[in-house]
């Protein structure tokens, strides 16, 4: 594809997804880094400055059309979007755990996390210690310190890519909660709940809440008032209500 600057999009991808031509990148990274500002924009405003939010927001635009794969089907613009914001709020959380370091420690860390996504941006793999320290001049046991403090404070996020599988991320490896589990656990804990009611209060509950009698019915079969009735249910369910913040 000669003159790709007159090609369409899904041209575009579809060529950079068979050659990864930096070039190719370059052009498409430019027609879409309206997104950039966008997303920055919005989050701008908040104690970092826009230009900060806008080279973070740069950086995950690369590494969305690194791993876009045209050929799903899905726009472009709706694959980008969630790991744009993803990297910003990433970013503000990095920032608030940077603002307890020294604040020389923080504008290193920053700067070896700007190196090390233009390089995975430009190689599709980390670096190695030995290219950070010369990258940024510092020493590699500073490299590695401040890689330590990186990843200390890390939390992983749910929509991380796999290693090995751009396609799959934490939220697809987690389990569904059987409902199974759930039921078993509130019969128990009604089961002890009721436990610590006496006769009476058991069939108020029962009538109530099993039979869905109205309070006129439990009244009528205990032969009782239904005021009696409305005072124990307040009592009963008072009595659970605070078994229940115990629990």
């Amino acid at each position: 594809m000669e003159d790709f600057r007159k090609a369409s999009d899904e041209e575009l991808f579809l060529e950079y997804h068979r050659t990864h031509d930096v070039a190719l990148r370059n052009v498409l990274l430019e027609r879409y880094l309206y997104i950039a500002r966008i997303i920055a924009k919005k989050f701008s405003g908040r104690g970092i400055d826009y230009e900060d939010l806008l080279q973070t927001a740069s950086l995950a635009l690369v590494r969305a059309i690194e791993r876009f794969d045209p050929t799903r089907g899905i726009k472009f613009n709706s694959f980008a979007t969630p790991s744009l914001i993803g990297e910003i709020k990433n970013y503000f959380r990095d920032s608030s755990r940077i603002i307890r370091m020294p604040r020389t420690d923080g504008t290193n860390l920053k700067r070896l996390n700007d190196a090390a996504a233009e390089y995975a941006a430009q190689h599709g793999e980390a670096p190695t210690a030995a290219w950070l320290a010369q990258k940024l001049d510092l020493p590699q046991e500073k490299i590695l310190e401040l890689l330590e403090m990186k990843e200390a404070g890390r939390v992983l996020s749910l929509d991380a890519a796999q290693e090995g599988d751009p396609d799959m991320n934490m939220m697809g490896l987690v389990g569904d909660e059987d409902a199974a589990f759930t039921h078993v656990e509130n019969r128990d804990f009604l089961r002890y709940c009721l436990s610590q009611l006496n006769d009476q209060e058991k069939e108020i509950i029962k009538m109530r809440f099993v039979q869905n009698k109205t309070q006129s019915e439990v009244a009528a079969a205990l032969n009782v008032s239904q005021m009696q009735v409305s005072r124990l249910e307040r009592k009963i369910l008072g009595k659970l209500k605070s078994k229940m913040k115990e629990a």
